[in-house]
């Protein structure tokens, strides 16, 4: 039996790795900084710690042949790029440290889709797409961090250390105990709550169907190998409508055009600041959803199997899931 380490398992992706590692007989070592619900119940070995802690990393690797680096500071707000240098960046350096230092044999690291320049609207967005620089990445400090986090990666693959770089696009799906971003809106939408939708729209992918692929990665990739690991383009309001025939509850009955959304997207992001909460819609967000429609996976398809399944099966057991952990009232069996 193969022994693999996970920082960030009890995040969405982490937490639906966990399974699928499990579910292939591996012996699974998670780096958590607390307890989660996430690994309720789950055969793991635990290890306190965090990717600022070189000690915990070693602990956590000592042993294991393949390492998924997972843990990352994601945000969408402005005025957060001391903490994306630190975990994203430093962290990044200190799991490579340890990889080493523990001779792990694989890496596989997630960076994001965003670390990739998108590129002309129009323009298929694909492994060959370059890695973004501080100017490209100025709409969110987080794109610069994972670019620049997947350079120490880039840079120290040989034959000691092979290593794999996934790029998820935006996920959704079953096992979000952390509810996601994109979690609260669907949850939103499945409640009446959300009073408005936005134009634009976004590639959307599985957690499962990610999890999956980069364990097959792991196995069948090549070192150096990246894979894209996307889903399938869908707008908000398809979005909506999707929710709205699986539940029975109404679908926002007024979208917000683009150029207005993002005329009072400052206004907003400072409302939540003041107010505590995180918005919706930022001007990350807001650029986000009216990028490039096209993200290939095709180099996954060919070379992994890779294969997302259908938007509306994801969408209906995210809700299913939503129910099951007690964030919806209803447990009824979705249409």
């Amino acid at each position: 039996m193969k022994k693999v380490a996970v920082t960030g398992a009890t995040g969405h992706i982490g937490a639906n790795l966990v399974r699928e590692l499990l579910n292939r007989g591996y012996e699974v070592v998670t780096l958590i900084r607390h307890t989660s619900p996430a690994l309720e119940g789950l055969d793991v070995t635990r290890v306190r710690g965090d990717v600022l802690d070189r000690e915990s990393l070693c602990t956590a690797f000592r042993g294991v042949d393949h390492v998924y680096h997972l843990a990352a500071y994601i945000s969408i707000q402005s005025g957060q790029r001391k903490k994306f240098d630190e975990i994203n960046i430093e962290g990044t350096a200190n799991v490579i440290a340890a990889c080493r230092s523990e001779a792990v044999s694989t890496l596989v690291y997630f960076s994001s889709i965003h670390a990739l320049d998108q590129g002309l609207p129009g323009h298929e967005v694909n492994e060959n797409n370059a890695l973004v620089s501080q100017v490209q990445g100025k709409l969110g400090d987080y794109d610069y961090s994972k670019a620049m986090a997947e350079r120490l990666v880039r840079a120290v693959s040989d034959d000691t250390l092979h290593t794999r770089i996934v790029y998820p696009t935006a996920v959704f799906g079953p096992n979000d105990f952390r509810m996601s971003l994109f979690g609260q809106a669907i949850l939103k939408m499945a409640q009446g709550r959300l009073p408005a939708l936005v134009e634009g729209g976004y590639n959307w992918v599985d957690a499962r169907d990610v999890a999956w692929g980069a364990v097959e990665a792991a196995e069948q990739g090549v070192s150096d190998a990246r894979y894209i690991l996307s889903g399938h383009y869908v707008g908000l309001t398809e979005v909506a409508d999707i929710i709205a025939g699986l539940t029975g509850v109404s679908a926002p009955g007024f979208c917000c055009p683009l150029w207005l959304a993002k005329l009072t997207s400052p206004l907003l992001e400072l409302w939540a600041r003041m107010s505590g909460q995180v918005p919706l819609y930022t001007r990350y967000s807001l650029s986000v959803l009216s990028e490039n429609r096209t993200i290939s996976h095709a180099l996954a398809t060919q070379e992994l199997g890779y294969k997302p399944r259908p938007f509306y099966i994801s969408m209906k057991d995210a809700l299913q899931s939503y129910a099951k952990h007690g964030h919806l009232e209803s447990q009824r069996e979705w249409n």
